[in-house]
């Protein structure tokens, strides 16, 4: 029995509790989809029964909803006796946190999907515990390298094992566009596709290529389908659509909304690329229409619109872009990507909605209803909180998925660059700088970033994103002063047998193995 990320606070005893066939599960209408999914998982690998009933049976595990006036967002208490088991709380995320907490008492057997020969007893207990921040989170691109629905869905089931409740879902880029968009069908029938992709690092020169088109794009359909799927596991889905830069695969759809009118094709390498949209009305009107359609499709109160590595040279040598500025009485081209950025702040704003952009959109002053990924670094999360804005901490160095995980770099696969370990997740602290309780309540929380050029499988990403996902989980949870990095290492081996019981494939602890294209 290994909990993985540490509660808050727990205590045993000397009974235990036996799962057998003649349990059932005890849930009313508003716990039955976290009892759903207990049972559906429970059933799975014990071949037992389990029942959902509204009635009192003699051995039950009883879900009961709680006074939120009691029980903060995503708190839950978790009580094990000798002949129950009760999960309590105040919303649909505790109650789903509770199931976790409470399928990890078990064999790592309980999460597989065939019937397995176990014993299924747990000790008796009784645990309260909470998440330390709002926000706990995981970005993952899929534009560089698309990856498919199914993967998607087990992304989100392992977010859910490490109660991570936010899935940041970067659908568009420089190397294709992912998401359909009914109005503009081109930017999935030419954005969505490359002919080829760079090998090796994308400072390599001379740059050689495959010679294998790649692609995907999500349909509508996919897409509520997704998120149906995620928000039965608690979890919000952030789009991202990135502008103004990062706009190649757009661009190569509709050259009108380039600067130049060059006939472009969908990138097919890495790194800050110089075409950018133009500033125009026009554009506004196809940004605002683009969306329009990703409103529609994800209720999240938040729309990311990226705002990042914005390479601006078009921009000044461009007539119509000048000319624009001076209309609009701007003074540098800063301030020119600050008035897009804030013209569709405005338009989020109107929608109900809020806009959340990595810590670029800082420059040339910040739309007033921003909120700040800071990737760069804690700079820009440090300032945007000073000025009253919510911020979430990413900095690359500490929280990018896509750096290498030892020193040992040989034997990682080709990753961009820098090193985070499981050590340097697990200790960093994203509220470390602050200096006052307000500054503090601006930080809404912390999140991990895998960027894929050099990630072109699922089975990649997997050993990108476990077990440092684990680290990161724990510190996102758990209060600090129970952190302790060698306790965690060996909760760690104990939690890595549940992800081979899942299939997982994460990286080792001992060694970086090669992992294939």
């Amino acid at each position: 029995m290994t909990f993985l990320p540490l509660p808050q606070r727990i205590t045993f005893n000397d009974l235990s509790f036996t799962l057998d066939s003649s349990t059932a599960i005890q849930a009313d209408p508003f716990s039955l989809q976290a009892a759903t999914f207990l049972a559906e998982t429970l059933r799975g690998s014990t071949g037992f029964p389990l029942p959902i009933t509204e009635h009192t049976q003699s051995k039950v595990i009883l879900f009961e909803q709680a006074d939120s006036e009691q029980f903060a967002p995503e708190s839950f208490e978790l009580i094990v006796l000798e002949n129950q088991m009760v999960l309590k709380a105040a919303d649909h995320r505790g109650l789903l946190y509770a199931v976790v907490s409470l399928l990890q008492l078990f064999p790592p057997e309980v999460f597989a999907s065939e019937v397995q020969e176990a014993v299924w007893e747990i000790p008796a207990l009784h645990a309260e515990d909470w998440p330390r921040f709002k926000w706990r989170g995981f970005m993952l691109d899929v534009s560089r390298h698309f990856m498919p629905v199914g993967f998607i869905k087990k992304v989100l089931d392992l977010l859910l094992l490490h109660k991570f409740n936010t899935f940041h879902w970067h659908l568009t880029d420089d190397q294709g566009w992912r998401i359909e968009i009914q109005k503009y069908p081109r930017l999935t029938e030419v954005g969505a596709w490359r002919k080829n992709t760079l090998i090796g690092h994308g400072h390599d020169s001379p740059k050689v290529f495959d010679d294998v088109p790649h692609g995907g794009f999500y349909t509508q359909a996919e897409i509520r389908e997704v998120v149906e799927y995620a928000t039965k596991r608690g979890i919000t889905i952030i789009p991202e659509i990135d502008l103004p830069g990062h706009m190649q695969a757009a661009i190569a759809a509709y050259p009108e909304l380039g600067n130049t009118g060059q006939q472009l094709e969908v990138c097919n390498f890495w790194g800050i690329i110089e075409h950018v949209l133009n500033p125009s009305e026009a554009t506004l009107t196809f940004l605002e229409d683009v969306l329009t359609e990703v409103i529609g499709l994800f209720p999240s109160e938040y729309i990311c619109i990226g705002g990042d590595e914005c390479e601006k040279t078009e921009w000044k040598n461009s007539p119509a872009a000048q000319k624009r500025m001076q209309d609009l009485g701007l003074n540098s081209e800063e301030e020119l990507q600050s008035h897009i950025i804030g013209h569709m702040d405005t338009f989020l704003h109107e929608k109900g909605r809020k806009l959340l952009g990595w810590d670029e959109i800082l420059e040339g002053g910040l739309a007033p209803h921003a909120t700040v990924l800071s990737w760069r670094g804690e700079e820009g999360g440090i300032q945007a909180a000073r000025l009253g804005h919510d911020v979430i901490m990413v900095p690359q160095t500490y929280l990018y998925l896509d750096h290498y995980q030892s020193e040992n770099k040989s034997a990682e696969p080709l990753a961009i660059g820098g090193c985070n370990t499981l050590e340097k997740i697990y200790r960093y602290n994203p509220i470390g700088w602050t200096q006052t309780e307000t500054e503090t309540s601006f930080v809404l929380g912390t999140q991990a970033n895998l960027w894929t050029e050099y990630v072109k499988t699922p089975e990649h990403a997997q050993y990108m994103m476990f077990p440092r996902l684990c680290a990161l989980s724990e510190m996102a949870w758990t209060d600090p002063a129970l952190h302790n990095f060698d306790d965690f290492m060996v909760r760690l081996k104990d939690h890595l047998k549940r992800l081979d019981v899942l299939g997982v494939k994460y990286r080792p602890l001992d060694v970086g193995v090669e992992v294939g294209d």
